[in-house]
């Protein structure tokens, strides 16, 4: 065994290089300063009675060839089948500051895998696989493996749909396989590519945890495993078609990056650090998140120039600081089932263009933002009915059809070409500063021009799309929504500024969306708006200071038809906007944490989130009642990680015109942590506003 070690504040990573593929002997808490000599004796682990004479490491890319009994990290073949098992052997070790590069060969199978491993905020790794044969190599997968150990014991998984995401779900991880696999084109509302495992029973502060996340918008799956001699490992990597990817003579397929994060004191740690990623990101915003009102909630396809001008003067009224104009101002695009793909402005409802409303809504002091979907096309459109081969589906079969659109072939050059010329030219003439690009439909039997599934490569020639247009208007932001919540992982943000977290603007439902999204992204990205009274998608009414509760802790937005509002409602949503802007460096700056849910049953009854400031002197929390719970009186509201003597002068913020039911007062970091601050009894659909600073 040879050991290469990287560490960073909170977490030791042990590698063991010594057998082509890498494998990670330790990731996780620090180990001092014992010497690698001592460690890998430390960890050397018996031979167990009737398994093969030099059993088989689990590495970074575990094989069959070497005897590993469970999931293999390369899948792949040559003509006849051959090559399908490859036992990889040592080539190269590069060490670089916080990084490690491996290069293994197999002469027989003719390959090449590299690995590279870089700690930082997260551990980043990637595998490439390269063919050094004259002949091809049909990849079926190459999934990247991380190890556990014996003690994490449980899984914290995410599912969803579409109005319904990132919902968490708990179970034991202790025999077997559990797997998640995703088809759907994007990164999916259905199985977002996150997983946690730790400790039975690990908290928000406490326990140790490990997580995996896959930064890629496209198929994936995401295994969690357990051996028979009791080894444990996460497997991350793109779901590929069969035929997908064929490397020719000196091809290569490199893998998305998986990021992990490992913390010793729960999950609100963890999920810290791959905030800490996202926020280091190039397209990372820099500059406020401007208060935004959307108008397809407001509008919908009903689009006057007029009545338009009269929703942004409204707007600029309240308070918000973007206006941005959904769907319905292109081609023939009256509803849903036409003009998709024709990125012109309508002479029919604009006949002066977009500029006397683009103008309008500048003279109120607001920017300006556009809806737009590139990757789909309406059959009964004018760039469907010129090129029809221009979709991205399979010869000889009928197409399915999904929200009455189909997929546009971004891997077709003309294709590509015509979009990104179309959209350059509506950035190009037209004061616009923010691009809503949407992605409302799963991909299904898309095949590109030679016949084979276009999905991985659709993947990447939208990533292309989006690099190109964010450097022909490089002031222009964009933001990432799939109907929603279906494209949120961390590469997508590296050519975002925004995600649109779901479709569904009800505060409930959104309280648990946001606080599963709140595990990958943070709040500052995260698009959350302030609906109508009665939610669109569910019917559900609520109160304004409810709603705005919510919202608050995101990405603000609104998406409510404002000339419906009476005074008061004016007044009130104004005020909970100006809180928003009062907090939005702390909102949009701080640390995150959440605190673990009061459960009524097995269903959270009440949420507690916030956000702490980096030097800990100010804080602010909500407390969130979901449902009635089983108690009468709520139990305290602790507050674990403040700074333990400093005192913390405590005030209900006022929402919406919601009269505060909290006296203030003042206790010290170490008595929020231990004894808490009692709460009232909250009426569901309900929750008070703290703010803490040492000196407010």
């Amino acid at each position: 065994m040879r050991l290469e070690r990287l560490s960073m504040p909170g977490c030791d990573l042990l590698v063991d290089v010594s057998a082509g593929v890498p494998v990670l002997v330790h990731w996780g808490a620090p180990l001092g300063d014992a010497p690698l000599t001592h460690l890998a004796a430390a960890v050397q682990r018996p031979v167990p009675g009737g398994s093969i004479e030099q059993p088989p490491a689990l590495s970074v890319v575990p094989e069959h060839g070497s005897g590993h009994p469970g999931r293999p990290g390369l899948l792949g073949h040559r003509r006849r089948g051959v090559a399908w098992a490859p036992r990889f052997q040592p080539g190269s070790v590069t060490r670089a500051d916080g990084s490690l590069t491996v290069v293994a060969v197999d002469p027989v199978a003719e390959l090449e895998l590299t690995t590279v491993l870089e700690l930082g905020d997260v551990l980043q790794v990637s595998c490439t696989v390269r063919n050094l044969s004259s002949s091809r190599y049909l990849l079926q997968g190459l999934g990247i493996t991380l190890p556990l150990p014996a003690h994490a014991s449980e899984l914290l998984t995410l599912h969803g749909r579409w109005t319904r995401e990132f919902h968490t779900e708990r179970r034991p991880f202790a025999t077997g396989t559990w797997l998640a696999e995703n088809r759907l084109g994007r990164t999916s509302h259905e199985r977002p590519p996150l997983v946690f495992a730790g400790e039975p029973g690990f908290g928000e502060w406490s326990g140790e945890v490990w997580g995996a996340h896959l930064a890629w918008s496209g198929n994936h799956f995401v295994a969690a495993e357990v051996l028979p001699d009791g080894r444990r490992s996460l497997q991350l990597g793109e779901l590929l078609h069969p035929g997908e990817i064929a490397l020719e003579p000196g091809e290569s397929y490199r893998t998305p990056t998986l990021l992990g994060v490992y913390s010793g004191s729960g999950l609100t740690a963890a999920s810290q650090q791959f905030h800490r990623y996202a926020r280091a990101l190039p397209a990372h915003p820099t500059r406020p998140r401007p208060v935004l009102l959307n108008t397809w909630e407001a509008v919908y396809f009903d689009h006057d120039t007029e009545r338009l001008q009269a929703l942004a003067t409204a707007a600029a009224e309240v308070g918000i600081e973007r206006f941005v104009l959904d769907d319905g101002w292109f081609g023939g695009r009256r509803g849903s089932t036409a003009g998709l793909g024709d990125w012109e402005v309508s002479p029919e409802v604009y006949p002066h263009g977009l500029t006397p409303l683009i103008q309008h809504v500048r003279d109120l002091g607001m920017e300006f933002g556009l809806w737009v979907e590139p990757e789909m096309v309406n059959p009964d459109s004018d760039v469907y009915r010129a090129h029809p081969d221009w979709a991205l589906v399979t010869e000889g079969y009928e197409p399915k059809l999904s929200r009455h659109q189909l997929v546009l072939d971004l891997t077709n050059p003309q294709a590509y070409a015509h979009v990104r010329d179309q959209l350059h030219a509506v950035l190009a003439a037209n004061d616009i500063a923010y691009v809503k690009w949407d992605h409302n439909r799963v991909l299904v039997q898309g095949s590109d021009a030679t016949g084979a599934s276009g999905a991985h490569r659709q993947t990447l020639a939208a990533y292309r799309l989006f690099d190109e247009l964010r450097e022909l208007h490089p002031t222009v932001e964009f933001e990432s929504c799939s109907g929603g919540g279906g494209r949120i992982d961390l590469e997508i943000l590296r050519r975002t500024e925004r995600v649109w977290t779901s479709d569904c603007n009800d505060a409930l439902e959104r309280q648990t969306i946001q606080r599963g999204a709140s595990l990958l992204i943070p709040p500052e990205v995260m698009g959350a708006h302030i609906g109508p009274t009665r939610a669109h998608t569910t019917g559900r009414s609520q109160s304004l200071p409810f709603r705005a509760l919510t919202a608050i802790w995101g990405h603000l937005g609104v998406e409510w038809n404002l000339l419906e509002l009476d005074q008061h409602e004016r007044e009130s949503l104004a005020a909970a906007i100006a809180v928003h802007q009062r907090f939005r460096p702390l909102l949009h700056g701080g640390q995150v944490v959440r605190f673990d849910p009061v459960l009524n049953g097995t269903h959270a009854s009440a949420h507690a989130h916030g956000v702490y400031a980096d030097d800990l002197g100010e804080a602010l929390v909500a407390m969130v009642q979901l449902t009635t719970g089983m108690s009468l009186v709520p139990a305290p509201l602790r507050l674990p990680g403040l700074l333990p003597e400093a005192v913390y002068h405590v005030q209900e913020i006022s929402l919406g015109g919601k009269r505060p039911l909290i006296e203030p007062l003042a206790l010290s970091g170490r008595q929020l942590a231990t004894i808490g601050i009692q709460l009232p009894v909250l009426a569901p659909e309900s929750g008070v506003l703290l703010h803490l600073a040492v000196n407010p």
